[in-house]
Formats: structure tokens, C-alpha cells, sequence
């Protein structure tokens, strides 16, 4: 078979060569693009032929897949693949399957790192103090006490409650089905609505599908305390990042710390969110760490062997 990764994987070019070679010594071709694109008709010339593909998160969309009638599998080195055309995927009977876990600590921490941030201006004293007119300290908070809302306890969720807890917080989540990570934390489980009403830090942590898109309104927004802050490492469309921009501009609520968008960076000009009070933005991130990238690339080549060696794992079904 003929096996492509599309983009890179930001790893050294030697490791992309080490992970290659069981798949070289059981008989199949592997070819390396290390330049990224989105350009649709690049995509598709660059996946001609291929029985497997290997992407990260760049979008895959269906007119790809359509120009493409020997693909098994798409593989993405990524967790999320709402980036992939996922349903005309199915209906060719194409495996699409995910590196889910490599990223769980990274993500947590960012989480911690933005809670840290708001709470602390951390980024905003280092540039108050260099400024020629100091401008005075920021009195902050403490995480200690407070009570933290997680989203989601999937891996990622339960590690950013196990991160939290050391901290010394009451943890309250919302989950239809908590996953065994969660176990011995001592989480309150609870309704959406009376999580927002009792938290004082709001953490997002649940995939975007159709019923989490929008999940955080500008009515969910509105039960929240003014005193407390959102963090979303999850997915931009998650939250309605317009509202969110109001209810914090409005004093509804005292911060955000957000690291996904409505679209990928860059994010224009005119986005009400850039523009929005108490908030400290990243460029989608929170997976991005030099530790989180290797595992990534082990998973993801795992997958390609395992598929070849007619084990799929990891495969999405939906």
C-alpha cells in the first residue's frame, strides 16, 4: 500500500524517518510532504494514488476525499476530526481514525497556565513593568477555594480536575457518561446550568459535534457569577465567541482565557473577541508542546501500522 503524510508533524525529520521504517520493512511505500497547505486542489494532488493518508489538523474536506477512490484510511494526528469530511468518508467506507490522548497534558496545563494568568496578569505586569509610566501592582487571586467547573471529564477534562485539585478547589462537572480518569477525584456531578450558577472558573473540555455547538450561549453566560472566568481549550464553536465578547465587555462576567476561535488563526481584525476586556487569547496552542508532538507522531504512525497489519485502531465510529 501507499502511505502519504500530508503535512508535518512538527518533530525533526529524522524521527518522521524512524517511525517510517516498520512500515517500509513490511512492504509498503511511504512518501513525506514536510510543507503544510489547505489549498484543496494541493491536497488532492498530494493524495493521489495513496491507500492511506496522514494528516494533523488541517482541513481534509469531502472534495478531497472524492478525487481519491484508493483511500482506506484517513488518518489524522490530532484529536478532534471535525476538520475531515467525515460523513462522505463513511459513505466510501473510509476508516478515519485519531491520536486521542496525545495532548492531555498539555492542554491541562495551558488551562492552568490561563487560570493563572487572569487571576494574576502575569503577561500584564511583565509589560507594566517595563512600560516608562508603571502603571501599579494588580491585587489578584488565589485558586485556592475556589470552585472550579469542568466540561467534560473525558482524559483531557479529568487531567485538568486532577491538575486543579492540587491547588486545594471543590471540583463540580458536567458528563452524560464521566470517563474512569475521573474516578477518586471527588467530583460533584451536575446539570449544565447549575455548574455555571456555582462555579467561580469555568473549564471547557468536551469534542465539538452538533450537540455542543453553541453550548455556551448568551443565556448560558448570562447564569454565570460576575466574579467568575471561562476557559475554553476545547473548540471554538463551543462557545458563541460574539456573546462571550459582550457578557465580558459588559462586566457580566470577570475574564476568559481562550485558545480556540471560530476558525484557525489568523483571526481578523473584526472579531469582537480580540477587542473584548479581561481577556487573554491564544493561537490555538494548547496541544502545541515539544513532548505532546512526539507522542503524537508515535500514535499516528501506530495507527498506520495497525491498519496495515489489518488491526485498525483508534477509528472513529460515527
Amino acid at each position: 500500500m501507499l502511505v502519504k503524510l500530508l503535512e508535518p508533524l512538527n518533530v525533526p525529520n529524522s524521527l518522521i524517518e524512524k517511525l517510517a521504517e516498520p512500515i517500509k520493512e513490511i512492504g509498503h511505500e511511504f512518501v513525506y510532504y514536510n510543507e503544510k497547505t489547505t489549498d484543496p486542489t494541493e491536497l488532492a494532488k498530494r493524495s493521489e494514488d495513496a491507500d492511506v493518508i496522514m494528516i494533523a489538523n488541517n482541513p481534509y474536506p469531502t472534495e478531497v476525499i472524492d478525487q481519491n477512490e484508493k483511500l482506506k484510511l484517513i488518518n489524522v494526528a490530532f484529536t478532534g476530526v471535525d476538520h475531515v469530511g467525515i460523513a462522505d468518508a463513511k459513505k466510501q467506507d473510509i476508516l478515519v481514525c485519531n491520536a486521542a490522548g496525545y495532548a492531555n497534558q498539555a492542554v491541562a496545563e495551558l488551562t492552568i497556565g490561563l487560570v493563572l494568568d487572569l487571576y494574576r496578569q502575569i503577561a500584564q505586569g511583565n509589560q507594566d513593568i517595563r512600560a516608562e509610566q508603571f502603571s501599579g501592582a494588580f491585587q489578584g487571586s488565589e485558586i485556592k477555594g475556589k470552585t472550579v467547573g469542568i466540561i467534560g471529564t473525558g482524559k483531557i477534562g479529568s487531567m485538568t480536575a486532577r491538575l486543579f485539585k492540587a491547588f486545594g478547589v471543590k471540583l463540580v462537572a458536567m458528563d452524560h457518561s464521566p470517563s474512569p480518569e475521573a474516578e477518586g477525584l471527588d467530583i460533584e456531578y451536575m446539570e449544565l446550568d447549575e455548574l455555571l450558577r456555582n462555579s467561580d472558573i469555568v473549564s471547557l473540555h468536551v469534542p465539538l459535534s452538533p450537540s455542543t455547538k453553541g453550548m455556551i450561549s448568551k443565556e448560558k453566560l448570562a447564569l454565570m457569577k460576575e466574579s467568575a472566568i471561562l476557559i475554553n481549550c476545547a473548540r471554538g464553536p463551543i462557545v458563541d465567541n460574539d456573546a462571550l465578547a459582550d457578557a465580558l465587555n459588559d462586566g457580566q462576567i470577570a475574564g476568559a482565557g481562550i485558545d480556540v476561535f471560530d476558525m484557525e488563526p489568523p483571526i481578523p481584525g473584526d472579531y469582537k473577541l480580540l477587542h473584548a476586556k479581561n481577556t487573554i487569547l491564544t493561537p490555538h496552542v494548547g496541544f502545541l508542546t515539544n513532548e505532546a508532538m512526539e507522542l503524537r507522531a508515535g500514535i499516528a504512525f501506530d495507527n498506520t501500522l495497525a491498519f496495515l497489519e489489518g488491526e485498525p485502531k483508534n477509528v472513529i465510529e460515527r
